[in-house]
């Protein structure tokens, strides 16, 4: 019985013991068929007295509660002998009966309690003290019971108890009977359940693998994907079809047939440009004309100021902070005036920033209501403490609020705008498809939209160009901040940066104390890297060092990419301890005390900080975990400034970040960055790559690899083809 093999255990639930309401960890007592009364944790939701269960697990010890069941899976049964079936009922598992009401059922109907319950609920009012109403009560809650154990069984292993809740409370009490039509609707619809898994509950029920509704979802899918992974908002009808075949193992000549009926449905929108066929799901295609049409209508609407006003305000903030705005500068100040959409562009140090606090002076001084947003927390956050003002998340500003399912719904809209007249948005270079539509939604004609960006740094993680496209489409003023102002005689970041996006090599044998370069051969870069943050860099500037170095690779996988650094870092600078709780998710584990970051939008997630509360965190979002609650199976977290307690399910989207990707750190700043030079795919080898990875950087940059990387890295112009049509409709919304 204290084997560490995985068990089965059959018995009846003699009493639950606790259950967290939220992620339905439960602790039962089990009286075995072998006459053994035994304690078992894990996530079994719906459990109640008297059911028969078939647990799967192994046996734990715990300090406190000694040995228990720790239960990977289950399988239960409605209980068959009396005593059971009144203890059943008994545990007020079913709302509406309590122990005499249960008693006097169980007495009059036997082991037909449940049949009758279920199917002949009138029959209950035959029995003093139930009404027709309550009978029918109790017949529904039971159903609701009967429902949820037969979805348990029809999902399988897999899905969370949450997402098994967020089913149910989706599709009703006609969740299986959904499921069993279409099983695509799960990962179509909501969150939590993968293609992959919707497929294989399919291939269980009998579907076909060249079955329509099977060829329909996998080409939705295939669209999805390239959205999510690829930042396309369309797919060449040629690519579709291929990357279809090679999801599902289906001809190609069995799916275009299908794209063809769909476009013809409606499921699908094909656009043709420039000789390609195109083809959309119908939101991102309403989303890019909504942009196209929404940015057009307010350039239009916007009152100019007159450029001898502007001319006075502009002049009355040089005098007050005795400063000269350079001449793009002032254009910039001018157009942001004078139109209602612009666009500022620059790099590093070429003054974006000034150029924002004087905007929110003359805006204010002539009444104009100003907000200040960053499609992340941390930009927001750095916009917040560059300008001395209030920034907001783009999600914050628009009041997002949760949905059951990944598509967040916004209060801001075009029945509730926002009050301000002015919106500056910093780091436009990460804005994607579905939230410059939101953003675009809550404003009214007549306001004004300040994009500040650099349109060198990578694209949005999100579907979608949309600074570049705004920008290449030469609809709406552009103004590129060109000289650097921010830079010293012993700083070489900037000056570096910008000689990268010159196509020119950096310079790396200088003395001075911001920007160096290790050469090392591949096979020693790792433990380079893992030197300077555990020794090298402690030893010279303290101990404090350490939580202000960021790790920033061109990818995941390689010698030094994100994969094999962070499991190296985390046994360096957090390594395993009698006093520190783990756990273990796949192959990923996590102690208290780890730097992590969240992987993909999570708008359930509710956090609180010493200013309130709210919801929602981000793929990108940086934090620590500060407490493992291994009985309850929850985890503390903290992303900055907020709180938040997930339990185990959801640390299947939370990754170590010691080390994190260049696309990952996007919109932060960090003191010091360290960059691995290592090969890698041609495509991660690019200079807007080395370029955003650089700029991440405030005080110190350290490279360290390969010459000859950075050296391909720099002269690597090539940028990732997105497929999108947002210059196309800017122009034929002009028609």
């Amino acid at each position: 019985m204290k084997s560490a093999q995985r068990v089965t255990v059959c018995g009846t639930v003699e009493d639950v013991i606790y259950r967290n309401k939220e992620n339905d960890y439960t602790v039962i007592d089990v009286a075995t068929e072998e006459n053994e009364l035994i304690t078992a944790v894990g996530i079994m939701p719906f459990l109640g007295e008297g059911e028969y269960v078939t647990l799967v697990g192994e046996w734990v010890s715990h300090s406190e509660y000694g040995q228990q069941l720790s239960v990977h899976s289950f399988e239960k049964r409605l209980p068959e002998d009396l005593s059971s079936i009144l203890r059943y009922l008994t545990s007020r598992h079913i709302k509406g009966i309590g122990q005499a009401t249960a008693a006097k059922i169980v007495g009059k109907y036997g082991k037909d309690t449940f049949d009758v319950i279920e199917n002949h609920p009138e029959w209950l009012a035959s029995i003093n003290g139930i009404t027709m109403k309550r009978a029918a009560e109790i017949s529904k809650a039971f159903s609701d019971m009967s429902e949820m154990r037969e979805l348990t069984m029809l999902v399988g292993d897999g899905v969370g108890t949450q997402t098994l809740n967020k089913i149910y409370k989706k599709f009703g009490s006609g969740a299986v009977g959904i499921i069993r039509d279409n099983p695509y609707r799960l990962c179509s619809e909501m969150s939590g359940v993968s293609f992959a898994k919707a497929d294989a509950i399919a291939k269980s029920l009998g579907i076909e693998n060249d079955a329509p509704i099977r060829l329909e979802n996998a080409v939705k899918h295939a669209l999805t994907s390239a959205m999510n992974v690829n930042g396309h908002t369309c797919l060449p009808i040629k690519d579709l079809i291929s990357e279809t075949s090679r999801l599902i193992s289906v001809p190609s000549d069995k799916i275009a047939p299908i794209i063809t009926d769909m476009l013809s449905s409606g499921a699908l929108v094909g656009k043709m440009r420039n000789g390609v066929d195109l083809i959309y799901l119908p939101e991102a295609h309403r989303a890019e004309r909504y942009i196209a049409k929404k940015l057009l209508d307010i350039d239009r609407a916007t009152d100019a100021f007159s450029r001898a006003d502007i001319e006075i305000m502009t002049s009355r903030i040089e005098s007050e902070w005795r400063i000269e705005y350079a001449s793009m500068q002032r254009r910039a100040i001018f157009e942001a005036l004078g139109g209602g959409v612009l666009i500022i562009t620059g790099g590093p140090g070429t003054g974006k920033t000034t150029v924002v606090r004087a905007l929110i002076k003359i805006c204010r001084s002539v009444g104009l209501k100003t907000a200040l947003a960053a499609p992340t927390g941390r930009a927001a956050k750095r916009l917040s403490e560059a300008t001395s003002e209030e920034a907001k998340t783009v999600h914050r500003m628009l009041e997002m609020e949760r949905t059951d399912t990944d598509i967040p719904r916004y209060n801001r809209n075009e029945r509730n705008p926002l009050d301000e007249n002015v919106v500056i948005l910093d780091e436009a270079s990460m804005l994607d498809l579905y939230l410059t539509s939101a953003l675009l939604r809550a404003m009214k004609n007549g306001s004004r939209l300040i994009l500040i960006g650099d349109c060198d740094q990578l694209p949005s993680v999100g579907a979608g160009n949309v600074l570049s496209d705004l920008i290449a489409s030469k609809r709406f003023n552009t103004v590129e901040l060109d000289k650097v102002f921010r830079q010293s005689d012993n700083s070489l970041i900037i000056d570096n940066a910008h000689k990268i996006n010159r196509a020119q090599m950096p310079v790396l044998d200088s003395k001075n104390a911001d920007f160096f370069f290790l050469p090392r051969e591949e096979e020693k870069i790792a433990d380079t890297v893992i030197s300077l943050i555990g020794s090298r860099l402690p030893k010279t500037y303290g101990e404090g060092i350490r939580a202000d170095i960021q790790i920033i690779t061109p990818s995941k996988k390689g010698t030094a990419g994100t994969d094999e650094l962070n499991i190296r870092l985390q046994e360096t600078l957090n390594p395993k301890s009698s006093g520190k709780s783990e756990l273990r998710i796949g192959i990923k584990t996590f102690r208290e005390g780890d730097r992590i970051m969240q992987t993909r939008n999570n708008y359930d997630a509710e956090w609180e900080h010493d200013f309130g509360e709210g919801s929602g965190i981000f793929n990108g979002d940086i934090g620590t975990i500060e407490e493992i609650d291994t009985q309850r199976e929850r985890v503390r977290l903290r992303f900055d400034d907020r709180i938040t307690v997930y339990d185990y399910q959801k640390m299947e989207d939370i990754d170590l970040a010691y080390a994190i990707t260049v696309h990952k750190s996007q919109g932060s700043e960090y003191p010091v960055v360290i960059v691995p030079l290592y090969s890698a795919p041609s495509i991660l080898l690019t200079r807007n790559m080395i370029y955003t990875a650089l700029t991440r950087a405030r005080k110190m940059v350290i490279l360290v690899g390969r010459r000859d990387i950075l050296s391909r890295m720099v002269q690597n112009g090539q940028r990732a083809v997105r497929y999108t049509g947002l210059i196309d409709e800017l122009s034929q919304a002009l028609e």
